[in-house]
């Protein structure tokens, strides 16, 4: 691969990178026609009826066009479980529910107006803790959870509050813990958090007169809103345009439809107008998706030498209200539940509940922050039970080539022992510094939660002059993607990086792309370019052996001109490729060259639904952490003196924006390691601001070391995988395992805030 020219160099887009400027100022700078501005009246209860519902004030307020309710909006839409109205009707779930919208000339006419309306209340016990929602007497959020679509892979329990529940068998756990020498027992949690993005959610609807929808969004998933939207609203997919403009973060929160259902029904009263909702933070951080907490027993069993002999796990996850997202995160855990070690013997029940808190939904590791959480905590207790290294007992269970998951998948391409030797050396592992010192490691692993059949296309065009066009569906959110698939086109197609153009999604124009989650693009949506690069490329020497009367195998394309091997006179311009006429006679050859590609997985399957075996997992990537702290114990305020990441990309398409992707992940790892947590009261968050709600600024984040390992991914572009959500999984769990070196505190729960830690310190005094 040291011949590459574009894969595995630092090559910068900057027109790509530059254009981040939401899906807001895209419409206002590109549609030209009359807007309204909408927005919310929200919910003043957790869990109650609606008994009434007076809109006339806010319909004589001046400006005001129109006042829609969940009653006159009954439309139902979820992607695996289908349990939720974009308006509440009749019943509100959540503290700041929508449950009715307002359409003016201005945004600052239609707050006004949203505050005049008037609602009535019956106020209904609530259950903001999903043990006790598990409970046989706890109320029902969801009184009609028998009657929902879902896919047949999630098990929701009617009559319960139980979205889902996985289960994962593997082994006897039984046996395994007899044949144990130790076993460790503990409970952890992690608390609730938000993505916190630049651009906050907004989204945008414009109705034509012939019926055509046009929906304007920061979506992440173009092509899952038009089917959620197609299936809602009961529109034909060829009615429904969803343009996805550059966005300004996703990190998950952005994925599946959000508030688009509240700007199409009042686009439908007015055609022609564009009708836009934008979120202010408040809003954002209080009515999109939270991560969901999780409350987590974890049971251990380990041998003298070292080896773990069996594993159990219950997990319990805060799914809020609402939960279409959530019981797919909690089936990723459930089958991930052994982490990035092969333990022979695993129990794993997890289970996605509803309560009365927000939404929980995706946010970057999709559950594997939470549940490796309080597996590399539990690696380092052992480690301790064992008087054994803590980076040793990791080497000793970490998967190597060969391994099998918990679901009894084997893994290949694995460089784990790499990555945990690359932080431990940059670390000075086994080195102690200083009374108040202490260094800590952790082990990662993920792999794309997506269904078998997620898929991938693209088309490239060759232009006359030798310049190609670059169709793709999947988002730009800042992470690079336009850079990646740009060199992979122009390694295959042997053309430079700067005669490349890509474009944004626009499901009227740009091929299918499943979703841009899951760190999936650069493996899948690079496979569907690779191929279809491939293809132009095959119709160019097709054209050329023609044009050229010289046998395919013996032509090579050096990017501009396409010649014999034997004879380099004999030769053609991409210009007369394209133009494909034969000199002599004028006679046509072929059309424009148009590659196609498109990638679907070949080696998924579905699990088992009484012991979860199976092959869930189209790649694996492994990773890890390593951090130096200093403590103050008379503050408990926790200093990072070093931090270091380490991830096998497989092969990095480009260095430079893998380094920034290992960064970025590693700083928001340890914002909810430090900082991160959103305060419930019975429903309502108490920090929804940035005033409150602390994340890591310039001022308190290191210098952060990471390296790329590459062990080459057979499926994947030139052997990539992605890694955009790896870097975070293991940094909570480094920090508190290197605070626990320090000072010998051990912690359930993050973050680890002075006040927390100060706490901690005083109660072993």
């Amino acid at each position: 691969m040291s011949d590459m020219k574009y894969v595995g160099t630092d090559v910068l887009r900057v027109d790509a990178l530059e254009k981040v400027t939401g899906a807001a100022q895209y419409i206002e700078d590109r549609f030209i026609g009359p807007m309204l501005h909408v927005k919310m009246k929200k919910s003043t209860v957790a869990h109650g009826k609606i008994k009434s519902i007076d809109t006339s004030k806010a319909l004589q307020y001046p400006g005001v066009k129109a006042v829609l309710t969940g009653k006159e909006y009954p439309n139902k839409i979820g992607l695996y479980l289908i349990d939720r109205n974009f308006l509440a009707v009749d019943k509100v779930r959540f503290w700041g529910e929508p449950v009715a919208i307002v359409a003016a000339v201005t945004e600052e006419a239609a707050a006004e107006a949203a505050e005049l309306i008037e609602v009535e209340y019956e106020e209904l016990p609530g259950v903001f803790d999903p043990r006790e929602a598990m409970k046989p007497d706890a109320p029902l959020i969801h009184e009609d959870l028998g009657s929902y679509k879902v896919v047949p892979i999630f098990y929701p329990k009617p009559g319960t509050n139980i979205a889902n529940h996985f289960k994962l068998r593997k082994g006897d756990v039984e046996k395994g813990f007899a044949e144990a020498d130790f076993i460790v027992e503990r409970d952890y949690k992690v608390p609730q958090m938000q993505h916190v993005s630049i651009e906050t959610h907004k989204a945008a609807a414009h109705w034509s007169p012939d019926g055509k929808l046009t929906v304007w969004s920061t979506a992440q998933s173009p092509n899952v809103v038009r089917q959620l939207l197609s299936e809602s609203l009961d529109m034909p997919m060829h009615k429904i345009r969803v343009i996805s403009s550059y966005i300004g973060g996703g990190f998950g929160g952005k994925a599946g439809a959000s508030l688009e259902g509240l700007v199409i029904p009042l686009a439908q009263k007015f055609p022609g107008h564009v009708v836009r909702i934008v979120f202010n933070r408040e809003e954002d951080m209080q009515g999109t998706f939270t991560r969901q907490a999780l409350y987590a027993h974890l049971k251990t069993g380990v041998r003298k030498d070292g080896r773990i002999t069996a594993l159990e796990y219950e997990m319990i996850w805060d799914g809020g209200a609402y939960t279409e997202y959530g019981v797919n995160i909690v089936r990723a855990a459930g089958y991930s539940s052994s982490g990035a070690y092969e333990i022979p013997n695993v129990k794993t029940d997890s289970y996605c509940v509803y309560t009365n808190n927000s939404i929980g939904g995706p946010v970057r590791g999709f559950g594997m922050c939470e549940m490796q959480w309080g597996i590399e905590r539990q690696m380092d207790e052992i480690a301790k039970e064992l008087n054994m290294d803590p980076l040793e007992i990791r080497l000793i269970n970490g998967m190597k080539e060969g391994s099998k998951t918990a679901t009894g998948q084997e893994v290949h391409n694995v460089g784990f022992d790499k990555c945990l030797k690359a932080v431990a050396d940059k670390i000075g592992w086994g080195k102690k510094e200083g009374k108040y010192r202490g260094k800590g490691i952790a082990g990662l692993v993920k792999c794309p939660a997506q269904p078998s059949n997620a898929s991938s296309s693209a088309i490239i065009r060759i232009n006359e002059d030798g310049t190609a066009h670059i169709l793709v569906g999947a988002t730009e959110m800042g992470q690079g993607m336009l850079t990646a698939i740009t060199q992979i086109a122009a390694e295959t197609l042997h053309i430079p990086v700067e005669k490349i153009d890509i474009k944004i999604p626009d499901t009227d124009f740009t091929p299918y792309e499943w979703q841009t989650v899951g760190s999936r693009v650069t493996y899948t949506c690079g496979t569907s370019v690779k191929r279809a690069a491939e293809d132009a490329l095959g119709q160019i020497y097709c054209i050329a052996a023609n044009l050229l009367e010289v046998p395919e195998e013996e032509l090579t394309f050096d990017g501009k001109k396409i010649y014999s091997t034997k004879d380099p006179n004999v030769k053609a311009t991409i210009r007369e490729i394209a133009d494909s006429c034969k000199k002599c006679t004028g006679e046509g050859i072929a059309g424009p060259i148009i590659g196609r590609g498109s990638f679907v997985p070949s080696n998924m399957t579905n699990l088992d639904p009484e012991t979860g075996q199976g092959n869930p997992g189209m790649f694996y990537c492994f990773g890890a952490t390593g951090v130096e702290v200093e403590v103050d114990p008379e503050t408990g305020v926790v200093t990072i003196l070093q931090l270091v990441s380490a991830i096998d990309a497989g092969k990095a398409i480009n260095p430079r924006l893998a380094h920034a992707q290992l960064r970025g992940g590693t700083v928001m790892g340890l914002s909810t390691a430090l900082y991160e947590e959103l305060r419930f009261d019975k429903g309502v968050i108490l920090n929804r601001n940035f005033t409150d709600y602390k994340i890591c600024s310039i001022d308190n984040t290191p210098h952060i070391d990471s390296f790329i390992i590459e062990t080459p991914e057979e499926g994947g572009p030139f052997g990539a995988r992605g890694i955009g959500e790896q870097p975070m999984i293991g940094v909570a769990p480094a920090v508190a395992n290197a605070v626990n070196d320090a000072l010998g505190v051990d912690f359930n729960t993050f973050p680890l805030t002075p006040e927390r830690v100060w706490r901690v310190i005083n109660e072993k005094k």
